[in-house]
């Protein structure tokens, strides 16, 4: 399992699980396109593209760091364009960015609601469409969503059917283009996570820094996301992933090491399915915890 030499464009890895999946795949000498918005630092977030890049460059990858704004689609096109240039070539995509508000109905106004389809939706929407002719160049290429099963249970809806619907475009990209471009050998995947993610949108818009120590680390979701992209892309699509269950089958059995603090127990994300429980050994609770 590699990526040496192989092209990433990535949006949203300025920071969080998108710098995560950015920085395994530069362990192995991988290229890297950070597709991101921020270029100066923001009072309430971590890092920006530059700061991201030289965390790749360290972590033994090359970086290419893009002021991209997902909702834009001559940006995204662009930094598209800019990638292949500069690395020759595009192998993998994936499709991070997002927005998240967890409201109502009537208490979500339509500036959010617009921000959230505009990000998840259509951002992934258009990131893939500009990324998928490169991609059929490529040997072994990979579209990976972060976004959730398909799942129409009503609890998932019934609480914030705003976010819920921008989610679900996501995954709704993974079910159509894994149909759509079989023949051409293009995988389209989605991974989610079981438990929240030691994120800002857990810190800043969720649950504070209580509910980050209920947390694993975004290095889960790298690791899995690492492992979708050393399958062959020709026999592994349309999958949606849960990020232990997949990487138990691939092997993986010290889950306790993602753990943001051993003696909290871990806070179950939106999205689950009730089919799929935690793998065998794996437990939400605390560490040691009868």
């Amino acid at each position: 399992m590699s990526l040496a030499g192989k092209t990433l464009f990535v949006t949203g890895a300025s920071r969080g699980i998108g710098l995560a999946i950015a920085l395994r795949a530069a362990r192995d000498g991988a290229n890297v396109a950070i597709a991101a918005k921020t270029a100066e630092p923001h009072p309430k977030l971590e890092g920006t593209i530059y700061t991201a890049a030289e965390e790749i460059e360290r972590a033994g990858g090359k970086a290419l760091p893009l002021v991209v704004d997902v909702r834009d689609e001559a940006s995204v096109q662009a930094a598209v364009e800019q990638t292949v240039q500069r690395f020759g070539g595009l192998d993998i995509c994936v499709n991070n960015a997002s927005a998240i508000q967890l409201t109502g109905t009537l208490q979500t106004d339509m500036k959010r609601y617009d921000l959230m389809h505009q990000i998840n939706a259509r951002g992934t929407y258009v990131t893939s469409r500009a990324c998928i002719p490169h991609l059929k160049r490529s040997a072994n290429p990979h579209v990976l969503m972060l976004s959730p099963p398909l799942d129409m249970s009503p609890r998932w809806f019934g609480t914030h059917v705003a976010y819920t619907m921008a989610k679900f475009g996501m995954s709704m990209c993974v079910l159509g283009m894994a149909e759509e471009f079989r023949a051409d050998g293009i995988a389209f995947n989605a991974v989610w996570p079981r438990t929240g993610i030691a994120t800002a949108a857990i810190k800043n818009a969720l649950a504070g820094e209580e509910g980050m120590r209920r947390c694993r680390t975004p290095e889960i979701m790298a690791d899995a996301a690492y492992a979708i992209f050393n399958k062959d892309s020709r026999s592994f699509t349309g999958q949606f992933l849960i990020d232990d269950s997949f990487l138990h089958a691939e092997g993986e059995r010290d889950f306790d090491k993602y753990r943001v603090d051993p003696r909290e127990p871990l806070m179950p994300d939106f999205f689950v399915p009730e089919s799929d429980p935690p793998p065998p050994g794996v437990s939400l609770a605390p560490v040691g915890a009868a």
